[in-house]
């Protein structure tokens, strides 16, 4: 069984997430460094869960390995493309403090596969999907096509995450005799504990198979 915590570099300097700091402007070669520093944060800590998925969880078919690995060698490009950026912009990753909360979510599901599978790909890679196209804009308005460029990358990219996430976790409630969407809403309301923001962006979901069902606004016991 796979430690509940992975190794960590010394920094950056986690802070609890409501004590970070605010970030500038994109219009600002520091503001896009900042952003472009808890994008690399987020990645780094996204190979963890690629790889703790499927370490943690063991007996199930030789295709949910293969999808998790490929994930994690994504998580894993995206992050050095970020790094490499932020090098570029006269910074690096650790420069600036980050946050815990994703991980924090992994410890939440270590204990049910189905749950992991609920929170991680089907709240938390989903929602990057719906932000990650006005990131892409403000990029670009703002001159950096260059990073704007990685970023157009890592949506691709996340949707067939999104995707693998949607297929197992549809392949574990058929498993377990379960109705998706119903054990999707309860699994959340008790294992998240952030809040489901719209706007959605329903074509990406779509596209990953995710079912709007799940998070429409007049699902009410998930959206709190």
């Amino acid at each position: 069984m796979p430690a509940d915590r992975p190794a960590r570099p010394e920094q950056p300097v986690l802070l609890q997430p409501g004590a970070m700091p605010r970030r500038r402007a994109l219009t600002t070669t520091q503001g896009r460094i900042a952003l472009l520093h808890a994008l690399a944060h987020i990645e780094f800590n996204a190979i963890d869960l690629a790889w703790d998925i499927a370490a943690r969880f063991p007996g199930q078919p030789r295709d949910f390995y293969d999808d998790w690995i490929a994930v994690g060698d994504d998580e894993a490009r995206h992050f050095v493309m970020l790094r490499e950026r932020l090098v570029a912009l006269g910074s690096d990753y650790g420069a600036l403090p980050a946050h815990d909360g994703l991980w924090q979510s992994a410890l939440e599901t270590r204990d049910d596969l189905l749950a992991r599978l609920a929170v991680v790909p089907l709240v938390l890679e989903a929602r990057g999907l719906d932000v990650t196209p006005s990131m892409i804009e403000r990029l670009e308005r703002a001159g950096d096509d260059e990073s704007a460029a990685i970023l157009k990358i890592i949506y691709q990219d996340e949707i067939g995450h999104v995707a693998a996430g949607t297929r197992w976790f549809h392949a574990v409630c058929r498993e377990r005799g379960l109705a998706p969407e119903e054990t999707w809403r309860r699994i959340v309301k008790a294992r998240f504990k952030g809040t489901l923001k719209p706007p959605f962006n329903d074509a990406a979901r779509a596209q990953a198979g995710l079912p709007e069902a799940y998070y429409a606004a007049d699902s009410e016991p998930v959206i709190r």
